[in-house]
């Protein structure tokens, strides 16, 4: 059962099904502890009652009944049930475990002695049926409390992640308010001084160029925290060299600095592989084991390893001297292997709590010596005794190891031997422990093999219990016992994993949250901020040149400098975690200014509708980025800017020229794997390729 579905549902499941199995030993054993079909009767219907008082805390809808009084009517129908009607006063461990539920300690204490007293006087031995419902109450209240902190870990997953989120928001505003808002702020402030004044516009110069600067760390800063990014842009380059392309990620975010450098193989490895032309298929698969994470980029196009190996010293060199490992060659399949291997790293995010372990561990510690004690209150004392005792005690020792997820293979089959070669010399006392066993399987084992296993178990002891010469009832009683015991085992150990699992669950969504955070400031500082910024550089500069030989147009364009400053501290505000405040129609104003300070030729051809906020943001930053690019990645003389609206789905499209057409296809940078991702979120797709003539043609399409 080792395959359960995790989740609360399933973990009030597994609770409620260890109540009831508890609650059927005593549902079973009525026909022989009174007379009479009617007083039998009432035996079960006491028994059903104090087992749907316990569901009360176990179910969530029925959390309105909780209280004294619902522990006040089970504790009646318990001693109601053992003095009327002769009942096991085992059946009182149920009302210890609701004392200990509700806080009343002392009380849960009271109920335990008077099981002792009450067995006391019926035949004189109480120390059995005392540890009996000690441990009932015991389990009830160790099942319960980790249900509660099953419910606890999954509630606690979102408001984990949004608060990671927000933690990592705030640091990311402290860190670039510092540094590119005081040089915002001392651009706008020096180009409303040097309006006036074009000659004074060389300070302002040097911030600009200094903020560009940062603006460009800090997103590349971001963007090392994670591999997705690179990913992401090689299968586009991929994807446009037509080669088809697999990832198969296995590593844990955020990686930090090994993010850096993996960032750096991947880039050079996919780039040398489209460089080369002939491959037809690359696998990108990453790994992480034992504080190490590994990146693998195979193909099919490179013959030789020699061959391979070219272009690739410069990231080999690095990851080396950070300490990592680095090998080419080519695999079996005869396909050419890039391999880097570096140190994971320090994780932001903390790890999950362990006290429901703790919990789960300490109460199968004293179901394990509880069961030691009434297995060992009936072996005379002496060389059988001590026998007994050091079995019970490896027994609970490597049980304990096993729940831990230690799980010695050879300790189902010795176990299994431990609890059936023993019965001839150690009687009915050692009848209980092949519920040990079948916990073990319900523990390690598929359901598939689990079941089949545990109903051998328990036919092995029915077996040896009319070998012993048991009555009827009495074998009944010790073959329940032994699924009995099987699920508590289970019960335990199954919610003390589930927690472990929802906790570590909610650790990854919140690393998750911190990546994506960090991610999504990237692409604000660059597709955002970086253009204001280059902007504002570049008609700093046009306004330097004029200020000399057309006073009057300097200061115009200094008087755009401060409204772009203006613009640039509300994108900053945006890449810190406030609303984008972009719009198609403005930006292609703003486009068509830039290019002609720069010299291109601009043409426009809008048919575009009435945009929605969202879309119309998203097509605005699409057109910043393109507008760089022309820029910073061309000779371009001329532009054109064309929207329109096919059927539902709206496309903006730039196309420049100053491309060389000979020049080698590298790898995409940030902007095109930062403007995909946008897209995708908005239904929509980028494309974006040379066309061999010297042109460069964007196109994105949302609808």
């Amino acid at each position: 059962m080792a395959d359960a579905v995790p989740g609360p549902r399933a973990a009030r499941i597994v609770v409620g099904l260890v109540m009831a199995s508890f609650a059927g030993v005593y549902v079973l054993a009525a026909p022989s502890r009174t007379e009479g079909a009617a007083r039998i009767a009432a035996a079960v219907a006491l028994a059903a009652a104090v087992l749907a008082a316990q569901l009360v805390w176990v179910v969530p809808r029925l959390e309105r009944w909780r209280g004294y009084r619902i522990v006040l009517a089970q504790g009646a129908a318990a001693y109601a049930a053992v003095l009327a009607f002769g009942t096991s006063v085992g059946i009182l461990g149920f009302v210890a475990g609701s004392l200990l539920l509700a806080g009343a300690w002392p009380v849960a204490a009271g109920v335990v002695g008077s099981a002792a007293l009450i067995d006391a006087l019926r035949d004189g031995t109480s120390a059995d049926v005392t540890i009996t419902c000690l441990l009932i109450g015991l389990v009830v209240y160790g099942l319960v409390r980790l249900a509660d902190r099953v419910e606890d870990a999954a509630a606690a997953r979102l408001p984990l992640t949004l608060a990671a989120a927000g933690r990592e928001r705030l640091r990311i505003a402290a860190e670039l308010n510092r540094g590119l808002g005081d040089g915002l702020a001392a651009i706008s402030a020096g180009s409303r001084r040097a309006v006036g004044r074009p000659a004074e516009i060389g300070d302002v110069l040097a911030v600009a160029r200094r903020s560009l600067n940062d603006a460009r760390a800090a997103a590349a800063d971001f963007r090392s925290m994670s591999l997705a990014p690179e990913v992401t842009a090689a299968r586009a380059l991929l994807g446009a060299a037509g080669v088809e392309s697999a990832v198969l990620g296995g590593h844990r975010e955020p990686l930090g600095p090994a993010g850096a450098l993996l960032a750096t193989v991947l880039r050079e490895a996919v780039t040398d592989v489209v460089r080369a032309g002939t491959a037809r298929v690359c696998v990108i698969e990453t790994s992480e084991s034992d504080g190490l994470v590994r990146l693998r980029v195979v193909n099919d196009g490179v013959r030789t390893a020699e061959r391979g190996a070219d272009g690739l010293a410069e990231a080999a060199e690095r990851v080396r001297a950070a300490g990592g490992a680095f090998a080419t060659g080519l695999g079996d399949d005869g396909r050419f292997v890039v391999e880097a291997c570096v140190a994971a790293g320090d994780r932001a995010v903390s790890l999950p709590d362990r006290t429901a372990y703790r919990l789960s561990l300490a109460l199968l510690a004293a179901v394990l010596a509880g069961f030691s004690v009434k297995g060992l209150l009936p072996v005379p004392w002496g060389p059988r005794w001590a026998a007994a005792a050091a079995v019970l005690l490896l027994v609970s020792v490597v049980q304990l190891i096993w729940a831990r997820g230690g799980r010695p293979r050879w300790w189902p089959p010795v176990l299994a031997v431990l609890s059936f070669a023993p019965v001839p010399v150690f009687g009915t006392a050692w009848l209980g422990l092949a519920g040990f066993l079948a916990g073990t399987f319900l523990v390690g084992l598929p359901v598939r093999a689990a079941v089949p296993l545990v109903a051998a178990s328990m036919a092995g002891v029915g077996g040896g219990a009319v070998l012993l010469g048991l009555g009827p009832a009495a074998v009944v009683n010790y073959v329940v016992s032994t699924l009995v015991t099987g699920l508590v085992v289970y019960g335990l150990v199954r919610l003390a994993r589930l927690v472990r699992d929802l906790q570590a669950a909610g650790e990854e969504l919140a690393r998750a949250a911190t990546v994506q955070e960090r991610l999504r400031a990237a692409r604000d500082l660059h597709d955002l901020l970086g253009h204001s910024l280059a902007a504002i550089l570049l008609k700093c500069e046009l306004a330097r040149r004029l200020a000399d030989v057309d006073a009057g147009r300097a200061g115009k364009e200094l008087a755009e400098v401060v409204e772009m400053a203006d613009q640039a501290r509300a994108d900053l505000r945006t890449a810190t975690g406030g609303d984008a405040e972009l719009s198609l129609d403005g930006e292609v104003a703003s486009a068509r200014s830039v290019l002609t300070a720069a010299g291109v030729d601009v043409e426009t051809e809008l048919g575009h509708p009435a945009l929605e906020g969202p879309v119309s943001a998203v097509l605005g930053t699409v057109l910043r980025e393109a507008v760089t690019n022309v820029l910073r990645h061309s000779t371009a003389t001329r532009c054109r800017i064309v929207t329109g609206l096919d059927g539902a789905a709206v496309h903006l499209i730039v196309e420049n020229d100053g491309l060389d057409p000979d020049a080698s296809r590298t790898a995409p940078g940030a902007g095109i794997g930062n403007l995909t991702t946008r897209l995708a979120a908005s239904s929509g797709t980028l494309s974006a390729r040379p066309d061999g003539a010297g042109r460069f043609r964007l196109e994105a399409r949302i609808g």
